[in-house]
């Protein structure tokens, strides 16, 4: 067996909580509140001197993408913790950024975890594509369009703006507050209206949806309701259509076994 390096970095204003930290990821597989099980990544919640934060402990790579993760590339872990760190600055609500910690073997990548506050949410996008009589829902939308703006004027193009990705917090008037998770696909680009568009396909939006939201976007970036609503209908049947083959060619791999 290899020794096992571990890199470790924290945000100064938690440097003091490191060791406590270290010995909640030190248990990970022991202690800790299940807040999502997956195939790929799991996520705890654990109690900090009375603070809950999240710890997220991603899947271990295969040999290439260890090798990868060493010598070639960031950790997803790595770069969740610098990106959270770039929307920040740029004035982009996600839960805060505390550490993240890798463990390298000779060969590469063994673990890595990511960890930052815990955020308790009121719902998230997916309540609005499954409820259609969901509270305020039109406010909500136009609200989440301007956030995603937001987020195309400072160069984001965040590649998993999908719908469980975005948690959503009521503040008082009815205004609300959009937080960013699972951060570690992103690229900061200029966005022109195509990227833009583009990067509205993997929110599941309906018809009605896309008329609410290319409205209010189209009034943001001073361009022309109908090529604002086309554009994004067509990215996101696109990418629909592209899914919904995926899942016929998986049952149909099914049926031949």
């Amino acid at each position: 067996m290899s020794e096992i390096k571990q890199v470790v970095h924290f945000h100064p204003e938690y440097q003091s909580k490191k060791s406590q930290i270290l010995g909640r990821i030190a248990h990970f597989n022991d202690e800790g509140k299940d807040v999502l099980q997956g195939d790929r990544n799991t996520i705890k919640s654990f109690d900090l001197d009375g603070v809950k934060i999240n710890i997220k402990s991603f899947k271990r790579p295969n040999f290439l993408n260890a090798f990868v993760y060493r010598f070639i590339r960031k950790s997803k872990a790595k770069r969740s913790f610098e990106y959270a760190e770039k929307l920040l600055e740029a004035d982009i609500l996600t839960p805060f950024p505390i550490a993240y910690v890798e463990e390298f073997s000779t060969i590469g990548l063994e673990r890595s975890y990511y960890v930052s506050t815990h955020i308790d949410f009121d719902f998230d996008f997916r309540d609005l594509i499954h409820q259609p009589k969901f509270p305020d829902r039109v406010n909500i939308l136009q609200q989440f369009t301007e956030f995603t703006f937001k987020l195309h004027e400072n160069n984001i193009n965040f590649f998993d703006h999908s719908p469980g990705n975005t948690l959503i917090v009521k503040k008082q008037n009815n205004q609300y507050d959009f937080y960013l998770i699972d951060l570690n696909r992103m690229s900061f680009e200029k966005m022109d209206f195509d990227k833009r568009m583009h990067n509205f396909r993997r929110l599941w939006l309906s018809k009605t949806m896309i008329k609410i939201m290319a409205d209010t976007y189209a009034k943001l970036y001073h361009k022309g309701y109908y090529e604002t609503y086309d554009s994004m209908l067509k990215h996101s049947r696109d990418f629909q259509r592209k899914i919904d083959r995926k899942k016929i060619r998986r049952a149909g791999r099914k049926l031949k076994v």
